[in-house]
């Protein structure tokens, strides 16, 4: 796939506190501190971005989930009540343990 690279212009508003740190560390590695500014926001947004799937890839990955889907057919009806469910454990467990 390829990939163009665009570029736009984008103002932000600094406290002192932070332009004076991107500056004097453009400086120190000889950069403009707004290639430095821009730098580390690639940096930043590029790790999210490998982190998130795109919106393509996550209905990919859903249908390819939802094959597995189906239908389950059982010869007798069962109760999904957790009371019910219980009973019939316990009257399984003691079954099994009298025959034994």
């Amino acid at each position: 796939m390829l990939h163009t690279s665009m570029t736009h212009l984008l103002t932000l508003e600094l406290n002192d506190q932070i332009f004076t740190a991107i500056q004097r560390q453009a400086e120190a590695i000889g950069v403009p501190p707004e290639r430095l500014a821009a730098t580390l926001l690639e940096q930043q947004f590029g790790q999210v971005f490998k982190l998130l799937l795109s919106e393509a890839e996550k209905e990919t990955a859903r249908a390819r989930f939802e094959r597995h889907f189906g239908t389950l057919n059982l010869e007798h009806p069962i109760d999904l009540n957790n009371e019910s469910i219980d009973v019939d454990l316990v009257r399984e467990y003691a079954s099994n343990h009298e025959e034994g």
